[in-house]
């Protein structure tokens, strides 16, 4: 289907990358008003914000006719390198639900759990496009040690592999020297 309308990179017959001007531009979302929920919102102003990293929108609801202000901000994805080489995006959730399992019926307030996987997403994405998995386990081993110690030992447990006994009690006198 070389040419055909609304392929991304589309090719003519005769081989050759149609114009960019020819390329039929991606269909946006409407953005709803966020006082009568109404999909007819026109874009009165636009301005580069936050030294050009984001995109400032005076938005107009043709319907109630209130102003709101948007702004687009590219989404930065992470990447995690993990163990067998593959990569996947970073998913806070999936971190979270980690951290959630270690911290199974343990005397932790929630807002201490926020604040632990708001820390360690902080870190992951100063490290740059693409982060070890490794490096995320070490950061989390890091936050649960000064959260819980039995939640670290869990969790511990998971991502060190532990097999016996012994690498619990290992792990155990590593906790109580840095104590």
């Amino acid at each position: 289907m070389a040419g055909a309308p609304g392929l991304a990179g589309a090719v003519s017959v005769r081989g050759a990358p149609l114009a960019p001007r020819l390329r039929p531009r991606v269909p946006s979302l409407p953005m709803r008003c966020r006082f009568c929920d109404a999909d007819d919102t026109r874009v009165v102003d636009s301005r580069p914000a936050e030294g050009g990293a984001a995109i400032r929108r005076r938005r107009a609801c043709e319907q109630c006719g209130n102003r709101f202000t948007t702004y687009e901000r590219p989404e930065a994805a992470v990447m995690v390198r993990k163990r067998d080489g593959s990569l996947e995006p970073f998913s806070p959730e999936k971190m979270l639900a980690g951290v959630g399992s270690a911290l199974a019926d343990r005397p932790v307030a929630p807002d201490a759990l926020e604040a632990l996987v708001a820390d360690i997403e902080a870190h992951v994405h100063q490290q740059g496009a693409e982060v070890t998995s490794d490096e995320i386990g070490q950061a989390v081993l890091a936050g649960l040690r000064s959260l819980d110690e039995v939640a670290y030992v869990r969790f511990a447990s998971v991502y060190k592999g532990f097999e016996g006994a012994s690498d619990f009690e290992r792990e155990v006198a590593s906790l109580e020297k840095k104590i």
